[in-house]
Parts: structure tokens; C-alpha cells; sequence
């Protein structure tokens, strides 16, 4: 793969990478203790009545869902970034192919060829 493109497709990762952090910052903070883990915000109102506490409760179930399929995702991307670094990145992590350009194009985060993510 040729260095243009990589470098294309980190400065994507990078802006991804930046734009995933932005989104759980609005309604989460980072685990100082655990890198890479958030922590969604609880919302406390007690003096609110029970049918405001349940909407609480399923805002925050919808957020705790939203939260971890944001963290997987910041994830896959800082494992791309550190693939780029390491000179190891486009290569299928099942079969150790390179990965098609086509693929990594569409989402640079790829781990697989498209014959093994099938």
C-alpha cells in the first residue's frame, strides 16, 4: 500500500478518532483508571416524581448502549492509528493478507479482508 494513501487514511482515522471522543464527552467522562472506558452521566433527580425517575432510568439504559458501541468503535480506530505506527496496518488480522483498499477506504478501521469478514 502506498504511503499517499496511508497517510490519507490516518488523517480519517485521526478526524473519526477526534469526532467519536467529542461525541462521548457530550454525555459521558473518561475513566481515569481504565483507558479507554467511559462512563455515561447519571442524571440524580430526587425530586422528581416516579414517572420522570423511569425516563431518567431509560435515558440513562439508552446512553449506557450508545456509550459502549461509541467505545468500541474510538477502539477499533485507536487500534488502526496504532497499526499505521507500527508499520502494520491493511493486513488481515485472520489471514494476513492485505486488506482490499477498497475496504479500508469505506472504513479504515478494518481488521479484516473481505473474504474473511464474510
Amino acid at each position: 500500500m502506498n504511503k499517499e494513501l496511508i497517510e490519507k487514511l490516518k488523517q480519517d482515522l485521526e478526524k473519526e478518532k477526534s469526532s467519536l471522543e467529542k461525541e462521548l464527552e457530550s454525555f459521558a467522562t473518561e475513566d481515569k483508571k481504565i483507558k479507554g472506558n467511559w462512563d455515561a452521566k447519571r442524571t440524580n433527580s430526587e425530586d422528581t416524581d416516579m414517572e420522570e425517575k423511569a425516563d431518567e432510568v431509560e435515558e440513562y439504559d439508552n446512553l449506557l448502549s450508545l456509550e459502549h458501541s461509541l467505545e468500541l468503535k474510538l477502539k477499533d480506530v485507536n487500534s488502526a492509528l496504532e497499526k499505521i505506527k507500527e508499520g502494520k496496518y491493511g493486513k488481515c488480522e485472520k489471514c494476513g493478507k492485505e486488506i482490499e483498499k477498497e475496504r479500508l477506504m469505506a472504513c479504515p478501521e478494518a481488521k479484516l479482508c473481505m473474504k474473511c469478514n464474510k
